[in-house]
């Protein structure tokens, strides 16, 4: 059997997660074998279907993982966390039955793009700007000055690129995810990823 699938919502998910499982050493994880899919109904099709959708892989994976965005997912009215347990009580009864996991980001996966690494204003095209990039978000009103990210992650991000010229790509999501540090990100769900990875792998994947 592999080591993981994961069940992810787009191609800029998909390209996240594949940057995230290339730093296996930041993980704490030795090199796995890994396949990552996109659902095609997007986030929506990831909260209704997904759990369904990776159990017809149960006998070919050692783990799994569902990743997807909590706004847009037609789910809003249940928070994160309950939703999370939700779906996880739904892969507790599967095939799956403790091997898989739902990962659940709020708002959206631009929320782990937003820490304080100064390899975001390299990937971003920033390094040249006379206005340090936070300052900037915050004087056009992205960033409130007590904040650690915007409220509103996926605009602020496209404001962003905008004023760099940079061009919008998935490979944007695999870059950062290569290159930021690990350990400044303090995500929810993006510390529940990385725990997973350390104690919920841990018996086939840890060093």
């Amino acid at each position: 059997m592999s080591d993981l699938i994961v069940l992810t919502a787009d191609l800029d998910m998909k390209n996240a997660i594949e940057g995230l499982l290339e730093r296996f050493h930041s993980l704490a994880i030795r090199r796995i074998t890994a396949r990552i899919v996109r659902h095609p109904g997007r986030d929506p099709g990831c909260a209704s279907y997904g759990v369904d959708f990776l159990s017809r892989y149960a006998d070919q994976f050692e783990h799994g993982l569902l990743v997807f965005d909590h706004e847009g997912s037609g789910k809003e009215l249940m928070d994160r966390t309950t939703l999370q347990q939700v779906l996880n009580s739904e892969f507790a009864d599967s095939p799956w039955e403790e091997r898989a996991k739902a990962i659940v980001i709020e708002p959206e996966l631009e929320a782990w793009v937003w820490s304080d690494s100064p390899e975001v204003n390299v990937v971003l095209r920033w390094r040249n700007q006379a206005t340090p990039l936070r300052v900037w978000l915050s004087d056009h009103d992205w960033l409130a000055e007590s904040q650690v990210k915007p409220d509103r992650p996926k605009e602020a991000l496209q404001a962003i690129l905008r004023h760099t010229r940079t061009p919008r790509s998935a490979s944007l999501y695999r870059q950062l995810a290569k290159r930021v540090s690990l350990s400044r990100c303090e995500d929810p769900a993006f510390l529940e990823l990385k725990q997973y990875c350390k104690s919920g792998l841990a018996s086939e994947i840890l060093i």
